[in-house]
C-alpha cells in the first residue's frame, strides 16, 4: 500500500506534493447486507450487549448503595457512601475496562450516541449501526434487570438509577447538558482513534479507553445534579423500562434529543472543521471540473 499524498499550495500558485505519514480507513458502506452473514458481526453484537448489560449492572448498583447509604429518611450521614464523585468515577471507569475489553471486537461502543457519530463519519453500516443499537438497549434493560432482580427493595425506593430532570431545573437546561455531555463525549472518541493522531503522536503513548472514560467521568461530575447525567441513550432507555415510572417517561425524550444532537455536532466538529473534510471535497470539486 502506497502512502497518500496531500497537496499543499503556497503562495504564487505552486503546489508542493507530500507523503502523508498515516492511513485513512476507507468510508463504511451506507448499508452493507453482507455483514448479516457474517459471524464477526454477531459476534460484535454480543459484545455490545454483554458490555452494556455489565455497563448498567455495575453503575445502576452504585447510584443505589449510595443512595442507600446516605438516606435521610433513615438519618444516616449525608457524608457517607462513595458521593457524586463516586458515582462519576463507576460510570468513567466502567467506561474504560468495557471499551478497552471491546475495542477490538466491536469497536467498544456501549453507547447509541457513539454509535450514531460514528455512523455519520462513515465509520460504521447503517445495518452495523441499527444492529449495535439494539444490542445495546437490549443489554441496558438486562442489566438493570438484574439489579431489580437482586436489590428489588432498594431498586424500588431508590429510584432505579433512573434519568429524570432534577427539580429546578427546566427541559431546556436539561437538554443543553446532554447536548454538550454527549458532544464531550463523542469528540473524545474521534480524537481519540483518530489514525492520524496515532501516527503524529506515536511517541506519546496514548491508550483509547482512557481519555473516552476520563470524559465520561467528567461530564458525569458537572450533570449528575441536572439530569442524573444521561449521556447514553441505553442507559437511560434500560433505566426507564425496568423502573416504569411517568417522571422518567416523561422526560425520556430528553435523553434520546439530546446525546444525538451532540453526537451530531461532535461528528460534524471533528470531520469538516478539525479534519477539513470540507476544505477536502471543495478541493476535490475544484480539480475534477
Amino acid at each position: 500500500m502506497t502512502k497518500d499524498i496531500e497537496v499543499t499550495e503556497h503562495h504564487g500558485g505552486s503546489s508542493e506534493y507530500a507523503a502523508k505519514d498515516y492511513h485513512d480507513p476507507p468510508p463504511a458502506p451506507l448499508f452493507d447486507a453482507e455483514e448479516l452473514t457474517k459471524w464477526s458481526f454477531y459476534r460484535a453484537l454480543i459484545a455490545e450487549f454483554v458490555a452494556t448489560l455489565l455497563f448498567l449492572y455495575v453503575t445502576v448498583l452504585t447510584v443505589i448503595g449510595y443512595k442507600s447509604q446516605t438516606d435521610p429518611k433513615l438519618n444516616l450521614d449525608q457524608c457517607g457512601g462513595v458521593g457524586i464523585l463516586g458515582i462519576a468515577w463507576a460510570f468513567g471507569g466502567m467506561i474504560f475496562i468495557l471499551v478497552y475489553c471491546t475495542a477490538g471486537i466491536s469497536g467498544g461502543h456501549i453507547n447509541p450516541a457513539v454509535t450514531f457519530g460514528l455512523f455519520l463519519a462513515r465509520k460504521v453500516s447503517l445495518v452495523r449501526a441499527v444492529g449495535y443499537m439494539v444490542a445495546q438497549c437490549l443489554g441496558a434493560i438486562c442489566g438493570v434487570g438484574l439489579v431489580k432482580a437482586f436489590q428489588s427493595s432498594y431498586y424500588n425506593r431508590y429510584g432505579g438509577g433512573a434519568n429524570e430532570l432534577a427539580d429546578g431545573y427546566n427541559k431546556g437546561t436539561g437538554l443543553g447538558a446532554e447536548i454538550i455531555g454527549t458532544f464531550v463525549l463523542v469528540y473524545t472518541v474521534f480524537s481519540a482513534t483518530d489514525p492520524k493522531r496515532s501516527a503524529r503522536d506515536s511517541h506519546v503513548p496514548v491508550l483509547a479507553p482512557l481519555p473516552i472514560g476520563f470524559a465520561v467521568f467528567m461530564v458525569h461530575l458537572a450533570t449528575i445534579p441536572i439530569t442524573g447525567t444521561g449521556i447514553n441513550p441505553a442507559r437511560s432507555f434500560g433505566a426507564a423500562v425496568i423502573y416504569n415510572n411517568e417522571k422518567a417517561w416523561d422526560d425520556q425524550w430528553i435523553f434520546w434529543v439530546g446525546p444525538f444532537i451532540g453526537a451530531f455536532a461532535a461528528a460534524l466538529y471533528h470531520q469538516f472543521v478539525l479534519r477539513a473534510g470540507a476544505i477536502k471535497a471543495l478541493g476535490s470539486f475544484r480539480s475534477n471540473a
